[in-house]
């Protein structure tokens, strides 16, 4: 198969400078890194950017022990990232998705920005779209043409809140509004008052609010405590009717416990705690967003949003999937249901247009697959061990404890099969490829016989480049220890065997070797040393060294595969035969043995 990947430049690498200069004092010895070329001087570190006020953090001898409110901006923060963005019909499967899947709170669009939106919030409202225990979020800038529209596109919804948001972090600031600390304060007030006021015009229609300073991670602490306690007395806020202050990390700047310390300075300096939900909103620009929520719920915050596989504006939004599957792989019930995680990557991809990469976590193609020898071995030694413990306490194997090494969950709690966790390529190793047998088409290869089969399929993997799939790594093993029996050199072209005594057999035979028939008999204490006596007839010598035979289903009429590992001519060779009477497949993995050894074998089977 031709490679999809461009031929190099004839001039590799023509930008790169390979870092220079001295070693830094007292660098180890084990570490010669060298300075490089990139001009890290123009950034500053983020305790030079903004102030970190809490010493005495709690949040690292905390538990997770319960989900916090998830809730999915996919229709929103996502659609905006995208380069086709969704019309109602995506956007409304979108929507019955995250319904389904139990998300109680979604925000739905930015209805002052495109006509889209709004008409997207007006479809839910006049379908009867949204269930009775499901709130509706929209978003708004602070400005009070654009909150006008946006309490117009909720008209007959019976649960929203509002999400009003304004950047206060001092470059955006300085930057982008032009204004001072007070003159922004005054702004958002401004608009939180007039945001209330519209709300009041509809007073049986259950509005909240909710407040995110844009850019939370790079403000002042005491500005945003400033704004927020402003806004929670002035919308009235109580433990039964609570805001929801939003802290978004919009550009990840540093480390993820630098958050954690932001979370929990705000939690504890919050006033009127009891009626605030705190809510943490993270990017991933840093690659640290599931970091950043995790350690910010140990924090205190109660509330997270996210979109599913983690889509949003440059790197992303954090990833709700892996932030949910994460606790239940710790035992806390996540109160989304993933049980068939394919289903929801399948409508998200349609959604978004977007495919999810392979080895995404949890929901990726890949991600319970291993192809590596190590991890295929002790994969299929934890899965045999998982099926014992189940049986031995009469427990279902779908509902026991689960400890299987390299798998964190059991890929059938998600809806995905156990066909794909051991894949066959270059690197893989017996206990994979004897597991995809055994689970496939009922071989249960002998331990010694492993090696052997392995390096066969090495030969063929590191010919080809490419993976072998369970139909094609039966096909190399019949014709590598099945056919030599029937097509080799020496065949047996009639046999029966006969007890003349006890422990004492007969066996009789017509074989055919170097083109001629030969009329053989040998006795032994059984019917294979009867027929290795035979094979003396033409000059063959064969030890049996090791038998074993199974059958591959259960039942009656359930085809036999009989293993023999035999000494022929003082060259030690596997045979298998296959066949329904055990018997038969016995005396074929004899000669299969035999024609595999060098006095008789053909060339080995070519790779494909």
């Amino acid at each position: 198969m031709p490679s999809t990947f461009p031929a190099p430049a004839a001039t590799a690498f023509p930008t790169l400078r390979t870092p220079s200069g001295d070693v830094p004092a007292g660098a180890p010895r084990w570490n010669p890194q060298r300075p490089s070329a990139m001009p890290h001087h123009r950034y500053r570190p983020a305790h030079e950017r903004v102030a970190l006020p809490l010493t005495d953090r709690t949040w690292p001898s905390r538990r997770i022990e319960q989900a916090p409110l998830w809730v999915p901006v996919d229709l929103r923060d996502g659609n905006q990232a995208l380069a086709e963005p969704m019309d109602t019909a995506r956007k409304r499967r979108m929507f019955d998705l995250l319904v389904t899947m139990g998300y109680k709170e979604i925000e739905v669009g930015y209805p002052s920005a495109s006509q889209t939106d709004f008409d997207f919030v007006r479809h839910l409202a006049d379908s009867d779209a949204v269930p009775d225990d499901v709130t509706v979020s929209v978003f708004t800038a602070a400005r009070a043409d654009l909150i006008d529209r946006t309490v117009a596109s909720v008209e007959g919804l019976p649960r929203t809140l509002v999400h009003l948001y304004t950047a206060t972090a001092p470059t955006w600031r300085d930057v982008v509004l032009g204004r001072s600390r007070a003159e922004v304060h005054a702004l958002i007030r401004e608009a939180a008052t007039h945001l209330m006021c519209r709300a009041e015009e509809r007073p049986g229609a259950g509005i909240r609010f909710e407040f995110s300073p844009e850019v939370f991670n790079l403000t002042e602490p005491d500005f945003v405590l400033e704004v927020c306690d402003s806004l929670t007395e002035l919308w009235e806020a109580s433990p039964d009717r609570p805001v929801i202050h939003n802290l978004p990390a919009t550009v990840e700047i540093a480390t993820p416990n630098v958050y954690a310390d932001q979370i929990e300075y705000m939690h504890r300096h919050l006033a009127r705690r009891d009626c605030v939900i705190l809510s943490v909103h993270p990017h991933n620009d840093r690659g640290t967003g599931v970091a950043c929520a995790e350690l910010a719920v140990l924090a205190g915050a109660q509330r997270v949003e996210g979109c599913l596989f983690g889509n949003g504006e440059r790197t992303g939004n954090v990833d709700l999937v892996t932030l949910a599957l994460n606790l239940f792989a710790q035992g806390v019930d996540p109160m989304i249901d993933f049980s068939d995680i394919d289903a929801v990557r399948e409508v998200v991809e349609h959604c978004n247009r977007l495919p999810v990469h392979p080895r995404h976590p949890y929901g990726g193609d890949l991600v319970h697959t291993a192809f590596s020898g190590t991890h295929q071995d002790a994969i299929a030694k934890g899965m045999a061990h998982h099926a014992e413990r189940a049986a031995e306490t009469g427990v279902p194997a779908g509902a026991a404890p689960w400890a299987v090494p390299y798998l964190p969950v059991d890929p059938g709690d998600i809806g995905r099969t156990y066909e794909e966790v051991i894949r066959i390529n270059s690197q893989s190793g017996k206990g994979g490829i004897a597991h995809l047998l055994h689970t496939h088409h009922g071989l249960d290869l002998p331990r010694t016989m492993r090696p052997d089969f392995s390096r066969t399929v090495q030969r063929v993997t590191d010919a080809t480049g490419q993976e072998l799939s369970p139909k094609e790594l039966w096909e190399l093993f019949r014709t590598t220890y099945i056919a030599p029996a029937l097509d080799g050199p020496v065949t047996l072209v009639s046999w029966n065997t006969t007890e003349t005594a006890p422990g004492e057999h007969r066996f009789t035979c017509t074989l055919r070797a170097d083109g001629r028939d030969h009329s053989c008999e040998g006795t032994g204490n059984g019917p294979l040393s009867a027929l290795a006596d035979a094979l003396r007839a033409v000059g063959i010598t064969v030890d049996v060294l090791g038998y074993t035979e199974h059958s591959t289903t259960p039942g009656p009429g359930s085809p036999a595969v009989a293993y023999a590992e035999c000494r022929v001519a003082g060259t030690v060779r596997w045979g298998a035969g296959w066949d329904t009477s055990v018997l038969t497949a016995s005396v074929n993995a004899i000669m299969s043995a035999v024609n595999r050894s060098p006095r008789t074998a053909p060339a080995g089977p070519t790779p494909h």
